[in-house]
């Protein structure tokens, strides 16, 4: 199995956070509570190509935390208890800001 992906072209392999079941205080959530589905970028390819030959760099880098869709991605196995996920830039909805 492999232990490190380099994602090809414009990819982005993101690892999905796994929200609190109860928060600092010891209140249980339930597990109908709305949350965001957002992943933290592990690695980024270097982008894709235009007509011209020119190389459009991905605009995010490791380490951004990124909102992802519903749906969508393809689910990578590289570690048995981490679950990560490869997109294309383009189907990452945003950046998520502090």
């Amino acid at each position: 199995m492999a232990k490190r992906l380099l994602p090809s072209l414009n990819r982005v392999l993101v690892e999905k956070l796994v929200q609190p079941k109860k928060t600092a205080g010891g209140i249980l959530l339930p597990e109908t509570s709305k949350q965001l589905n957002a992943a933290k970028v592990v690695a980024v390819g270097p982008g894709e190509r235009d007509k011209e030959g020119k190389l459009i760099p991905v605009a995010l880098k490791e380490g951004d935390t990124v909102l992802l869709p519903e749906y969508g991605g393809t689910e990578v196995k590289l570690a048995a208890d981490r679950e990560y996920l490869l997109f294309r830039e383009h189907d990452i909805l945003g950046t998520l800001v502090d």
